[in-house]
């Protein structure tokens, strides 16, 4: 499989990896199957993107992100999910009930790559474009006709490759266009941004951090 990501959308390769070690590990904590066919489909050598700590903290935050996003459906059960900045995220097959809609959204190269590791699935849209333009709000609103269906908006390993300006922008967009909405969001600390250099993985790659928080 051959693909092209850009810097940013390159990170997209460590999630990816670690899930996929993971999977491989005898007594995995989370189990992804997907992440291991794109890993030897791809035939790159994970050593690069899975050191400890971004293990662990990819391991953790997939965890609790899939706990918190199975009990939000648990009460929508027709819920739509928008997951933002999809990459090579699977989180769909892990959290299906059967009924809700998923869209999968990020930039066209990453949508690209993505279209080459995942099948169509029911219930499943993937979409080229940016999370700060407006125009993937119209795919999901005419895709769900339902003012009174729960959206639900996750945003993980996204922000921290923003700009503060461009996290309030996507937050105007959210607000100018969805009413009935739900955001799970996943921030660096700020001093994560002063020491990317340190980082172990993002080092390995092109990106940069450009904003963090010091509360939750």
């Amino acid at each position: 499989m051959d693909i092209t990501l850009g810097d940013v959308q390159t990170t997209a390769l460590i999630p990816l990896a670690i899930k996929a070690n993971e999977t491989m590990r005898k007594k995995p904590r989370i189990k992804d199957e997907k992440a291991v066919e794109i890993i030897k489909a791809l035939g790159i050598d994970t050593k690069p993107y899975d050191k400890f700590m971004s293990h662990e903290g990819v391991v953790a935050r997939t965890i609790m992100l899939d706990k918190q996003l199975k009990n939000l459906i648990k009460k929508n059960p027709n819920a739509c999910i928008v997951n933002i900045g999809a990459g090579f995220d699977n989180r769909f097959s892990r959290v299906d009930n059967g009924e809700i809609l998923w869209f999968d959204l990020d930039l066209p190269d990453s949508i690209s790559a993505r279209k080459k590791a995942f099948a169509n699935q029911d219930r499943v849209t993937m979409i080229a474009g940016s999370a700060l333009d407006n125009d993937w709000c119209d795919v999901v609103k005419n895709s769900i006709q339902d003012e009174n269906r729960k959206i639900i908006f996750i945003a993980e390993g996204l922000f921290m490759y923003f700009t503060i300006e461009q996290i309030k922008s996507f937050m105007t967009i959210l607000k100018n266009n969805f009413s009935n909405g739900i955001l799970i969001a996943e921030q660096n600390a700020k001093f994560m941004v002063k020491n990317e250099k340190y980082h172990d993985t993002v080092k390995k790659t092109n990106a940069q951090f450009l904003s963090g928080t010091d509360s939750g």
